[in-house]
C-alpha cells in the first residue's frame, strides 16, 4: 500500500527566481517544481524555452507575477550550435533528417552571412512552435503532418556572431551566439543561415545565457535548490524590484503612497516617462509601476497592501 501524499502547506512568497532550467524539462515543469520546494502559493514563469533548450529562465514568485509580461518583452542572448548539410523536420535535433548537402563554404562568406542576418529581419515561424492558429499550438497540426500556412514575422537581431566549431564526430558545425528581440525562433535563425550557406542546418544545443537584465551567472540549477533548505531557498530569490531595473524611480510620501495605490493619479514636477517604478517613503517599498504624462503620475500595475507588508516583513 502506497504511502499517503504529503500536503505542502503553501505561503506567500514574492520575489524572482533565476533558474538555470536542465536540458529535457519543460518550461512548465520546471516552474512547479521550483514552486514546490519554495511551497509558494503563486509562480508564473516568464516565456518558455524548449525542453530541447537550457539557461536563463526567470520564475516570478507573489507580487513578482505582475511585472512578468517585462520579461517577456524583454531582449534575450542565445547561444546555438548547428549542424551544417543535414536539415531535420523539426529544426533541431529531434527531428528526422529530411534533406543532406555537402558543406562548402568561405569564411569570407559565413562573415557576410553574418551581416545579412544582423538588423531587422524576417522570419517564417517553425511548424514546431507553440504558436496558436484556431486556438491549437502549431506542433499539434505538425505532429498530425497537417503544415500551416504563417506569414512571415519581423524581428531584430542587435548582435550576431557566427564562426566555425570543432565538433564531435566527423561533421561540420557552427557556434551562434545572438542577441535578439522577443519573438525570434534560434531554430529558424539556424536554419535560415544554412540555407544561406548553401548548405542546410539543424540546431544541436540551445541555450540562453542572458534576458532582460539578467544572466547565467546569476541562475541556479534545481538540483543545487533541493540540496538547500528553505532559508537558502529564499535567499535565492531576487527583489520583486529587480524586474525593475530599468524603470525611472519616483518616491512617494505617505499621503501621496496611500492615494496612489488606491489608484489615484499624483501631481508633480515629473519629466514625461514611459517607464516608472514608484516607491513608498517611510518604510521604504515598492508601491508599483506608473508613467508620467504632462506632470501627472498614473499607475499602471500596483501591489496590494498585504503583498506590500508581506516583503516588509521578509526582510526582518
Amino acid at each position: 500500500m502506497n504511502a499517503p501524499r504529503t500536503r505542502v502547506q503553501r505561503r506567500p512568497v514574492h520575489g524572482v527566481l533565476l533558474l538555470d532550467k536542465p536540458l529535457g524539462l519543460s518550461s512548465n515543469d520546471a516552474l512547479q517544481k521550483a514552486k514546490w520546494l519554495l511551497r509558494a502559493e503563486k509562480a508564473g514563469h516568464t516565456g518558455t524555452l524548449d525542453p530541447l533548450a537550457t539557461g536563463v529562465l526567470p520564475l516570478c514568485f507573489g507580487a513578482a507575477t505582475k511585472f512578468s509580461q517585462l520579461q517577456l518583452d524583454a531582449d534575450k542572448t542565445y547561444e546555438a550550435v548547428a549542424r551544417l548539410g543535414v536539415k531535420t523536420s523539426t529544426g533541431d535535433a529531434e527531428g528526422e533528417v529530411i534533406a543532406e548537402r555537402p558543406v562548402q563554404f568561405t569564411a569570407a562568406q559565413l562573415a557576410e552571412v553574418a551581416r545579412r542576418f544582423t538588423g531587422r529581419i524576417q522570419q517564417v515561424p517553425p511548424m514546431h512552435s507553440a504558436l496558436k492558429k484556431d486556438g491549437r499550438a502549431l506542433y499539434e497540426y505538425a505532429r498530425q503532418g497537417i503544415e500551416i500556412e504563417r506569414a512571415p514575422r519581423d524581428v531584430e537581431i542587435f548582435k550576431l556572431e557566427v564562426a566555425e566549431v570543432q565538433a564531435p564526430g566527423s561533421f561540420r558545425a557552427i557556434k551562434i551566439i545572438v542577441t535578439c528581440s522577443k519573438g525570434t525562433y534560434i531554430r529558424t535563425l539556424g536554419e535560415d543561415i544554412g540555407e544561406a550557406l548553401g548548405c542546410g542546418a539543424h540546431l544541436t544545443s540551445l541555450r540562453r545565457i542572458a534576458t532582460g537584465g539578467f544572466d547565467v551567472s546569476q541562475c541556479v540549477t534545481l538540483a543545487a535548490l533541493e540540496a538547500m533548505d528553505e532559508a537558502e531557498r529564499l535567499d535565492c530569490l531576487q527583489p520583486v524590484a529587480s524586474l525593475l531595473a530599468d524603470h525611472t524611480r519616483v518616491t512617494l510620501d505617505a499621503d501621496n503612497a496611500g492615494r496612489f495605490l488606491s489608484g489615484l493619479r499624483r501631481r508633480g514636477a515629473w519629466p514625461d516617462t514611459a517607464q516608472v517604478a514608484v516607491y513608498g517613503q517611510q518604510p521604504e517599498a515598492l508601491l508599483g509601476t506608473a508613467h508620467v504624462t504632462a506632470g501627472e503620475l498614473i499607475p499602471g500595475r500596483l501591489l496590494s497592501p498585504p503583498e506590500i507588508q508581506q516583503i516588509l516583513e521578509s526582510k526582518l
